[in-house]
């Protein structure tokens, strides 16, 4: 039986009556959040989808298939008696201009217990015709607040109506493709601009504000982002122009009937009904045609990388799309030299800087092409390791910059901004691509929270990174069905409840991880290392550890064991379920003296068998490296800590872009070693190849064929000081940041010259991007 959109069987009703029956005091809470875990029912988010399992189990109970526990029954009229009198906050009367308010600020409403939350009540209780609430289903709230007047208003979004007839003709959907994408439509429920309050265009600038930020705000508190806006416009009341201004649809009215209306008494006003679009193709998404996710295919037509990578950014404005592509080449061709340096005249420097300022542009926004790209350069293999890491950002040289904070939980002076991003690497270690990028500023207040961090729920920890990040894996496998995605940690990603969420999807990514635990088995209430200790050794594997400093290098020999684990929750969190995982240990043997052995404990809910299976995913980690290189490409190479933009917000739509030019160097690097021997083209476009290689050779007439990639690379590399000594190997990232630098100048000097001798320089053609 289908019920609120989930199925259920014979076994799920057994199950609940059994429950029910044995435990006399349970809440309806508790045994929905039972049902949702047998169903692993969950949103988007991860989270339980508790209110709506409730509902399902009330109409199952109303029609006789499963008992219900009673419960706490609240007196009629109780909630009035009981509801709590707000005092409005003292608004004064305002009268100006749009500009005189200063910077109009949407404060984002939290926990329903914090002071904006009671301001937001009692604004609504005070103000508005249709009171603080309750809204609906999911929901978002904001306080409109002036730093010179105070409150303005406020706003809210909640889920959106069931069945509306002028929007789903609008759409072009039939019922159950309305079951299934409804979610991603909102509607702006409560929205007030209080009366004393006389600003022209205030509204409609509010409005805007909305559009441009309730997309990445509802992805952080809900796990996905919606894609349309809706809103009803009492005609009594009001005309809607605020609506219009913002660019909002007028689609129709209603027919007078609510929610609650299942007479059919058509008893309540006409209201107008206005719908915003929240992305280009909105109604191809609520079709079901296409996903805000999803893998395109290679556009034949692109010019070269940066608009492969970043010209599919929906901005709402292609000027800025273009102005992005721009900015992103110039930074690739200088990736050490600052803004004004990269961008070479006055006007682009000037146009990058107001860039960074524009409202529009975000972090998420920039990246969202590029993660489409790489999410094609996955669907094309078989396996592919998806590494997470953290690194900080330093800038305690730039003071000034608001919106920093401390980059450690005590106060020794460093500020700057964390980001934790997910790299997607091949078996072979080429770096396809970035899938999702965190960037946050540590708040001065949480300052000593380490100390009650067992007291926290995984919601309000810094850790809880990791997890947001795997369910974006989550959404990627959906659209890769033909790939293994992995999802690699270091130790700092052995939480507990990772491996649940990854436990917990039955199609979904993997996991591994470095043990940092040494946690308690079940079976044997032993503990993890103790008990892969005693298990005899599958076999040895030898591996080349090179120098480091004092420490010569050596070939170590490593004893491999592996077994399949069941974990014990921890002792502070006894709801967790117990979890059954594979443990692979490695440790080493006949170590020199006075060096400490390698030894590594992975935990992985990939299926570990045999000795090469356990080989496997020892070689797995070790990719893990790769993101290294890659920050430091980013810190060294594209020198995004020296950025000096003022404001948390301009830097992170800078990092977005450093992101991608720091992913573009890394992939030119290992590109060289995947597949040495095609053309140069396929990455140089063809004044750069030519220009490098009559720089190199001293010869005014190049070939007529590119050379190949390796020699390219190499020619490339050898700008920034790489010598190719036979010892020396293949050229490493910084090497080619530097002569990648150099090469523009050459080939803008060798664009200039040949305009005398035109047989030197024929007409740029697009380079084949297949391979970047």
């Amino acid at each position: 039986m289908i019920v609120c959109g989930q199925y259920f069987t014979q076994d799920i009703f057994e199950r609940i009556r059994a429950t029910v029956a044995s435990n006399a005091g349970m809440s309806r809470r508790a045994l929905s959040l039972l049902v949702c875990k047998w169903l692993n029912w969950t949103a988007p988010n991860g989270k339980p989808k508790e209110m709506s399992c409730r509902k399902a189990l009330l109409k199952l109970h109303r029609q006789g298939h499963v008992p219900l526990p009673s419960g706490f029954q609240r007196p009629v009229g109780a909630l009035k008696k009981e509801k709590r009198k707000l005092s409005v906050p003292p608004i004064a009367s305002v009268c100006c201009s749009l500009q005189e308010l200063g910077e109009v600020e949407l404060i984002k409403i939290g926990s329903r217990y914090s002071k904006y939350s009671r301001d937001w009540n009692a604004l609504m209780d005070g103000y508005h015709y249709l009171g603080a609430g309750p809204l609906c289903g999911a929901q978002m709230r904001y306080l409109i607040y002036s730093p010179v007047y105070g409150y303005l208003g406020a706003l809210a979004f909640s889920a959106a109506a069931w069945r509306l007839s002028v929007r789903d003709q609008w759409i072009g959907w039939e019922d159950e493709r309305r079951k299934q994408h409804l979610s991603k439509i909102i509607c702006n429920s409560r929205f007030l601009i209080l009366p004393q309050v006389k600003v022209a265009n205030l509204a409609s600038h509010v409005l805007s504000m909305c559009a441009r930020r309730i997309r990445q705000d509802w992805q952080e508190r809900y796990g996905f982002a919606p894609v349309l806006m809706e809103s009803f416009v009492d005609r009594d009341r009001f005309t809607g122009t605020c609506y219009r201004a913002a660019n909002w649809c007028l689609l129709g009215s209603t027919s007078g009937r609510g929610r609650q209306d299942r007479d059919r008494r058509h008893s309540l006003s006409y209201k107008d009904v206005y719908v915003l679009p929240l992305c280009k193709d909105a109604r191809e998404i609520l079709r079901g045609k296409s996903t805000p996710f999803v893998v395109k295919s290679r556009q034949a037509d692109v010019v070269d990388w940066a608009e492969e990578e970043l010209g599919r950014t929906d901005f709402g404005d292609e000027r800025l799309t273009r102005r992005l592509v721009t900015i992103a080449r110039d930074f690739f061709a200088y990736p050490q030299g600052s803004v004004p340096q990269a961008c070479q005249t006055r006007a682009k420097t000037k146009a990058a800087y107001r860039f960074f300022e524009h409202s529009r542009v975000t972090m998420d926004k920039v990246l969202a092409s590029h993660y489409e790209a790489t999410l094609g350069r996955v669907a094309q293999e078989k396996v592919v390791l998806s590494v997470q890491d953290t690194t900080t950002l330093d800038y305690s040289t730039h003071p000034a910059t608001e919106r920093l904070g401390p980059l450690a939980f005590k106060a020794n002076g460093l500020i700057g901004l964390l980001v934790h991003d997910t790299m997607a690497f091949s078996v072979e270690g080429t770096p396809l691509g970035l899938m999702d990028v965190q960037c946050w500023a540590r708040d001065f207040n949480d300052i000593g929270k380490k100390k009650r961090r067992r007291h926290l729920p995984i919601e309000q920890k810094e850790s809880y990174k990791w997890l947001v990040s795997f369910n974006k894996l989550i959404e990627a496998q959906k659209h890769c069905p033909q790939t293994t995605l992995v999802s690699v940690g270091d130790r700092e990603a052995d939480i507990y409840e990772l491996f649940d969420l990854a436990l917990s999807q039955t199609n979904g990514p993997k996991l591994l991880v470095r043990a940092f635990q040494d946690r308690c088995l079940a079976e044997e209430q032993v503990h993890l290392w103790p008990k892969l200790a005693q298990l005899s050794a599958a076999g040895i594997q030898e591996v080349r550890v090179p120098r480091q400093g004092s420490r010569r290098a050596r070939v170590a020999r490593l004893e491999v064991r592996f077994a399949r684990v069941t974990l014990s929750p921890p002792k502070n969190k006894p709801k967790l379920p117990e979890l059954s995982v594979w443990a692979v240990h490695a440790c080493e043997i006949d170590c020199p003296d006075k060096v400490k052995p390698l030894e590594w404990m992975l935990l992985t809910t990939v299926e570990v068998d045999s000795f090469e299976q356990a080989l496997e995913k020892l070689r797995w980690y070790t990719l893990r490296w790769g993101i290294e290189v890659y920050h430091r490409t980013l810190k060294s190479g594209c020198k995004i800590e020296e950025r000096q933009l003022g404001h948390a917000d301009r830097i992170e739509a800078c990092l977005a872009i450093d992101l991608v030019v720091a992913w573009r160097i890394l992939h030119l690097t290992k590109l060289g070693r995947e597949v040495p021997n095609v053309p140069c083209s396929v990455f140089f476009e063809e004044a750069q190849w030519k220009a490098l290689v009559a720089y190199v050779t001293r010869d005014p007439n190049p070939p007529e064929k590119p050379p190949s990639l390796r020699e390219a690379t190499r020619m490339v590399a050898s700008l920034g000081g790489f010598l190719g000594r036979k010892c020396d190997g293949e050229p490493g990232t910084k090497s080619l940041w530097t002569g990648l630098q150099r090469l523009d100048d050459i080939t803008s000097m060798w664009q200039l010259m040949s305009t005398d001798r035109p047989h030197l320089c024929k007409p740029p053609v697009s380079s084949n991007p297949g391979y970047g």
